[in-house]
């Protein structure tokens, strides 16, 4: 079997505090972090026992996790597992980096936003030079806001021409809805922002969720992805591989690049391929002018 694993524990404290996000600048107590460790462990130990399987595992957790050494420890761990094909994680890249050392780097994906709100550009750029300089594939990005749009544009002048930076569209939120030249400013900087700026059409379509791709939380309650509420089983179950089976969306519109990636009819495993969990596109797409010339959907 392959899988892919969307984990989520119930981390949800950040040392950010971005007024957008429920959980900036919260903080948990040491009895709920020692709960989210313990969830962590588990859950480590039954991705070691799948051993005739190939899995990806992808955390997505509610806060900021990289700086918790446990986490850390954990992607270091599962990049040696030979039967684990890659590990990702999403991060707002504000911790060290010298524990990527103790990890299989080709296996190491990151997921890294840039808040300029809360942190330097200069100083974010510093650690994307770290991770270009250990070796490590990943993509960085930012949250479209359009008092955002000078930042995204000075990120990318300033990144390297082979990083992706991608542009997570504000679909609820907004101050004013974007304009045509608000689109055209923001998809000059990610030509993948036109397809990350609808809800795509998902009731009744083929997806990965819940067959070949699964969300997991802290109790390893297993559902299709993370924006269905309705449970297929639990993972530590000793029946759980025949939940896995194709179920078509139930959802109408699917506006999260995390769950819509994965819809059949979108074909953008094509377009990210090995780089599908970090968000890294198999080929430097924003090179080229537009998201036509791309062959994008």
């Amino acid at each position: 079997m392959k899988l892919t694993v969307l984990y989520r524990g119930p981390l949800s404290s950040c040392n950010y505090g971005c007024e957008y996000c429920p959980f900036g600048k919260w903080k948990q107590s040491d009895e709920e972090l020692a709960k989210d460790r313990a969830d962590l462990e588990r859950f480590l130990a039954w991705v070691e026992a799948r051993a005739e399987d190939t899995v990806s595992v992808f955390f997505t957790p509610w806060g900021e996790a990289l700086i918790w050494p446990v986490y850390q420890q954990a992607l270091a761990r599962l990049t040696h597992l030979p039967h684990v094909e890659r590990v990702a994680i999403q991060t707002n890249l504000s911790c060290r980096l010298d524990w990527v050392r103790d990890c299989r780097v080709e296996k190491l994906g990151i997921w890294a936003t840039y808040h300029p709100e809360w942190t330097k550009r200069h100083r974010f750029l510093a650690q994307c030079e770290t991770l270009v300089s250990l070796g490590v594939r990943h993509s960085v990005g930012v949250v479209g806001f359009k008092h955002f749009a000078e930042e995204a544009e000075a990120l990318r002048r300033d990144l390297p021409a082979d990083t992706y930076l991608w542009v997570n569209a504000v679909k609820d939120g907004q101050e004013e809805p974007y304009t045509p030249e608000d689109v055209a400013r923001f998809t000059a900087v990610d030509p993948l922002f036109p397809v990350n700026n609808v809800r795509h059409p998902s009731l009744g379509r083929a997806c990965r969720g819940g067959e070949s791709v699964i969300s997991v939380d802290g109790e390893g309650t297993a559902r299709r992805c993370h924006f269905i509420d309705e449970p297929i089983g639990n993972i530590y179950a000793p029946d759980f591989d025949e939940a896995l089976k194709p179920r078509p969306c139930s959802k109408a519109t699917c506006g999260c690049h995390i769950g819509y990636v994965h819809m059949d009819y979108l074909e953008l495993d094509r377009v990210f391929g090995s780089g599908i969990l970090e968000r890294v596109p198999a080929t430097p797409l924003w090179r080229r002018a537009t998201p036509e010339r791309a062959g994008l959907p």
